[in-house]
């Protein structure tokens, strides 16, 4: 037995733990562990009392080891790391036991069964932390530079907010402008003032900003480093513009022959040029060159725009660029995509003519917008005299995205309303659940029962043009059950919008890769804690914002760039951070030189050292994630906080109710190199 003095506390968690485990019974057992001194349960650990009875125990007792058993280390490792520092105990010297959500939480009916299983995890917790050694962090500088990738309502917000406390921001947008989904929008919701009135004065200061390089139609490529210190290689796409000889005078689209429908900004509604800018108050001004659809590029013969443009700033020979750059912190906020209503025919989108998605609905309403701001029927002349607007359509339905998107069905109350002004059709609003939570949402949703909406609880099954009966020839109709007054109804109409759920961008999992953070069932971008730390992930350095992150509103967004960019600066403000000292470490002399761990690591953190044939890591780049430790085939790799003596341990801690020979302990050895 070693010298070691452990001191042990069982939470109670209110009834959280304790309504399911006897947590008395689990502390008395545990007193009886070797080297353990002390053993006591409290009601709430992670309250300030719980810690000072930790912090208290540790000078009094001298304890060398302490184990806390409560809920995740996700949520409280940092708490008692603290509680450990502060009385003066090494806080890698901590060792969490979860009997929250592995003992309490999944044997809610089996009191004796969860309890049984708490010990389990409390022993093997104790055997591990007494095989723990003593680290300590390294502490690296932070470069005041920040990348923010995104140029929406979000990534702007974030980089303003940075950039106006005096640090430099270097924002990048794979689109020719910032603006994001926003810059489609006409009205925004529930205020019903102008999206573009909002947003242009912050894309145009932005634009200006002297703390703020902005590189749009550009692309991050590669991403390594860690917090502090992050070198990013970034594309940036030729727009075969030179813009320092640009004025945005718009001579090269007015010119240009080769007309294109716009599925970007446009939605699938409108044209544009191959040379263009996507809307009139993009921010550059500068426009770019389809070279998919230029007339030059696709038979070598037009160059139109060169030829009228009066600073001759055509410069077809533009080449991309890759810059690298390096940076302390990094934002996320790439945005969503919008679900594809193709993918449920019975809604009859791209088969009936007059089936609109809610971003086309919007684009038609916008005065910019191909319609110039008129509501009217695919002909572009016939206005609508009824409109049926179907909610949740790719949202809160198990065939597509099981989640809420969260916007639509006040987005389909703005559209009721525009309906309503600019055509005077009845409309129709074919909803599962009204859900207006924010300030002034159901204000909202009251003004347009009292503007005459109909409001149908019951998902539409079918849009239709079969008619059945006389009044619905010619018309579209949509099918559903009523679910207020339990019967079926077909409601013809001569238009239908669909309000597509937002999901998430088409190349999140790569990007998420690619930053070396994680993605959520649905493929949002993972918190580090939904509650507690929403715009964090678990790569230090690196936030998200916005709808990278889950369905949200445009104040909501604003609120995660803000909340980002205020999380930057006190990184920033501190000058330096302390980085985790878990880590990969190879014994060099050991070493096979085999090099599988270096093309394993998905840190990129072990290099090869070809004068001496054997790899190393970088810790400074390395998480201590223990892929390198697990594939290494000579066994000379070690995680540090993660030994074989403390892992086999704590395995033989949880057995200990099937050693064989009663309570002699299990010795497992190292296996040998090969």
């Amino acid at each position: 037995m070693s010298d070691e003095k452990i001191g042990v506390y069982i939470c109670h968690c209110g009834h959280n733990i304790a309504g399911t485990v006897n947590v008395e019974e689990v502390a008395e057992w545990a007193s009886k562990l070797p080297n353990v001194v002390v053993s006591k349960d409290y009601k709430f650990m992670c309250s300030s009392l719980g810690q000072e009875l930790v912090e208290a125990d540790i000078r009094e007792k001298g304890l060398t080891r302490v184990v806390v058993a409560a809920c995740s280390p996700h949520m409280h490792e940092p708490t008692f790391r603290g509680a450990c520092s502060r009385a003066g105990l090494n806080p890698y010297l901590f060792e969490m036991a979860n009997i929250r959500e592995h003992a309490s939480w999944v044997h809610q009916d089996d009191k004796e069964a969860a309890t049984e299983k708490a010990k389990s995890i409390v022993s093997g917790a104790v055997s591990r932390a007494e095989k723990l050694q003593p680290l300590e962090p390294f502490r690296a500088p932070i470069n005041p530079v920040t990348l923010v990738v995104g140029g929406g309502i979000a990534g702007i917000n974030a980089a303003l907010e940075i950039a106006n406390a005096g640090q430099k921001v270097i924002l990048v947008e794979r689109e020719p402008s910032i603006g994001g989904h926003m810059a489609q929008f006409d009205k925004t919701f529930p205020t019903l003032d102008c999206a573009a009135c909002i947003l242009t004065p912050k894309m145009f200061e932005v634009g200006m900003h002297k703390n703020v390089e902005l590189l749009t139609y550009s692309e991050v490529e590669k991403v390594d480093g860690y917090v502090g210190n992050f070198t990013v290689r970034i594309r940036k796409k030729a727009r075969k513009i030179n813009t320092e000889l640009c004025t945005g005078c718009g001579d090269c689209w007015e010119r240009c022959p080769a007309k294109v429908v716009d599925h970007v900004y446009e939605a699938g509604l409108g044209y544009r040029t191959a040379v263009y800018r996507p809307f009139p108050q993009a921010v550059p001004k500068y426009p770019v060159i389809d070279t998919e659809s230029c007339i030059y590029f696709k038979n070598g013969r037009c160059k139109a725009c060169q030829k009228f443009c009066p600073t001759g700033a055509i410069n077809f020979e533009e080449e991309d660029e890759v810059v690298i750059v390096t940076v302390g912190n990094i934002v996320l906020a790439t945005g969503y995509d919008l679900f594809d209503a193709t993918q449920l025919p019975q809604y009859g989108y791209g088969r009936l003519a007059n089936v609109f998605t809610s971003m086309e609905f919007e684009r038609m309403t916008n005065s910019s917008g191909s319609t110039s701001g008129k509501v009217v029927l695919r002909d572009g002349l016939t206005m609508p005299h009824s409109v049926a607007i179907l909610h949740c359509i790719g949202s809160r339905d198990k065939n597509t995205n099981e989640y809420c998107s969260a916007t639509c069905c006040m987005a389909a109350l703005k559209f009721a309303h525009l309906v309503k002004e600019k055509t005077h059709a009845e409309v129709y609003n074919f909803y599962i659940d009204m859900r207006t939570a924010f300030k002034d949402y159901e204000k909202f949703y009251n003004r347009l029962m009292e503007e005459g909406t109909h409001f149908i609880r019951g998902r539409a099954a079918e849009v239709t043009d079969a008619a059945r009966k006389p009044g619905e020839e010619g018309k579209l109709i949509v099918q559903a059950e009523d679910t207020l007054i339990g019967k079926q109804r077909r409601i013809p109409v001569d238009m239908v919008i669909l309000m597509v759920g937002q999901e998430p961008r088409h190349d999140a999992h790569i990007v998420s890769h690619m930053f070396g953070i994680g993605c959520s069932d649905a493929g949002f971008f993972t918190e580090r804690h939904p509650k507690l730390d929403p715009v964090a992930t678990m790569n230090e350095g690196i936030f998200i914002a916005g709808t990278c992150q889950g369905p949200k509103d445009i104040p909501a967004s604003v609120a995660q760039g803000e909340a980002a960019a205020a999380r930057v600066l006190s990184l920033i403000g501190r000058g330096e951070v302390e980085v985790e000292p878990v880590r990969a470490r190879i014994d060099e002399d050991r070493c096979s030189g085999c090099r599988i761990c270096n093309n394993l690591c998905p840190y990129g953190a072990i290099d090869f050292l070809s004068d001496l044939g054997v790899s190393r890591v970088n810790p400074a780049l390395c998480k201590g994630c223990g892929t390198c430790v697990a594939a290494c085939p000579s066994q000379v790799i070690e995680g540090q906080h993660f030994t074989f003596d403390s892992i086999m341990s704590q395995i033989d801690g949880l057995l200990w109710d099937v050693r064989p020979n009663g309570n002699e302990k299990v010795t497992f050895m190292q296996p040998e190199p090969v």
